[in-house]
């Protein structure tokens, strides 16, 4: 509770000293999440200015899968993540489970080993690391309004209460798939959220027996992954379709009783387990992308941008892959390389490369996997020839990180 404290108070002396003085920051950053942690200390690593701004306080429990797989792995190296979230003892994943409508389970080994950690612990992680690079943090704040000036942008905030004046060079949104998105004067904004049925719930758990594993429990209205997730603890995320299920429940236990009374097979495997007071989170609508939104106004990246879905267990790693995209784009705009339209034009080429694939394929699996008859196809494919269970997995995949 004192770290939370003494980084609102840091995020105070931030906004105080900015909006005292109106020095123009390289970058604005709305969203401190994987997306905008990443891309912090991406530019900060190369002595840009950057003021990563979240109106909530962290660290905090997520609706999350707290998968990084292997792919996210590999982009927190390549950021300069890794060693510190590996000081945290994150668990090993090695293979994925895949429990469906009665049939037998299905394991298919993962491409390479992935670690299971909680976005408490990981948030903080990557804070910090933003904040040791050179990037400053103010939690805690709302983005009230933007408006775009002849050399950037003025970023009208909130704080405890008072108002105050940023500006910067350039700003990203990275406020997730159902953040608050700021109004922006002058600008049509493009993304006109259309609603969604599903909803996401997690919790963690003590006195589960968890693996080198994530399991998958689907079941008429959603499905469920229960991972490790460090320190013997096991994660409970489950997405839910609200069309399947009458008499909505209103509390994270309430949905995940439900999940438990459609799948037996969950039911067994959380026999005897404790629920872990204060980890418990819900987000609602959660929105299924069929093609990214890279720009809309200003570059959007993370969940803002593209949302997979969860069973494809790749989000964070796609939130990562536009963090460094962005970083790059952002770098050759700041030094005059690009104009804004070059540096639009040159990010959406390079979000659209790297994310149709994958969402196109996720969205696929989707669909099938919310069917008793095309999941047990698939699962019975998949058995029968496990090669084809490995090609649907890497479909779902990032492709190696681009040489830039």
């Amino acid at each position: 509770m004192s770290e939370v404290k003494d980084s609102e108070s840091k995020a105070s002396e931030v906004i105080e000293s900015d909006a005292t003085s109106y020095e123009t920051m390289d970058v604005a950053i709305i969203g401190a999440g994987i997306a905008g942690s990443g891309l912090a200390k991406a530019l900060a690593d190369r002595g840009r200015k950057v003021l990563l701004i979240d109106r909530k306080a962290f660290p905090r429990h997520k609706v999350c899968g707290e998968f990084l797989s292997p792919e996210s792995i590999g982009i927190l190296s390549d950021l300069g993540f890794a060693p510190a979230i590996r000081t945290l003892g994150p668990a090993e994943i090695r293979a994925t489970r895949i429990h469906a409508f009665g049939s037998a389970p299905l394991r298919i080994p993962l491409p390479g080993v992935a670690w299971g950690l909680s976005r408490h612990a990981l948030d903080e992680a990557l804070h910090r690391e933003a904040r040791l690079a050179g990037a400053e943090i103010a939690t805690g704040t709302t983005v009230v309004s933007m408006r775009r000036e002849a050399d950037g942008y003025a970023l009208n905030i909130v704080r405890g209460g008072r108002t105050h004046v940023v500006r910067a060079r350039a700003v990203v949104g990275a406020w997730g798939g159902g953040g608050r998105v700021p109004d922006m004067t002058g600008e049509e904004r493009k993304n006109k959220h259309p609603g969604s049925p599903y909803l996401g719930v997690k919790m963690h758990f003590a006195g589960v027996e968890v693996a080198d594993e994530v399991e998958l429990y689907f079941f008429e209205g959603g499905y469920l992954g229960l991972s490790p997730a460090g320190n013997g603890i096991a994660n409970a995320a489950a997405m839910l379709d609200r069309r399947a299920i009458r008499n909505a429940p209103t509390a994270v236990h309430e949905w995940l009783a439900l999940a438990r009374s459609r799948s037996p097979a969950l039911d067994r495997r959380l026999t005897g387990a404790r629920p872990v007071p204060g980890t418990q989170a819900a987000v609602a609508p959660v929105r299924l992308y069929a093609k990214p939104v890279p720009w809309d106004g200003i570059p959007l990246i993370g969940d803002a941008c593209a949302t997979i879905p969860p069973l494809c267990g790749d989000g964070m790693s796609m939130a990562l892959r536009a963090a460094q995209l962005c970083a790059t784009s952002a770098e050759r705009y700041l030094c005059g390389a690009l104009s804004l339209s070059e540096w639009e034009e040159d990010f959406a080429r390079a979000i659209h490369g790297a994310f149709s694939g994958p969402l196109r394929w996720g969205n696929l699996l989707q669909r099938a996997a919310g069917r008793p008859l095309p999941a047990r196809i698939a699962l019975t494919a998949a058995r029968c020839m496990p090669a084809l269970g490995r090609r649907l997995v890497r479909a779902t995949r990032l492709g190696p990180t681009p040489q830039v």
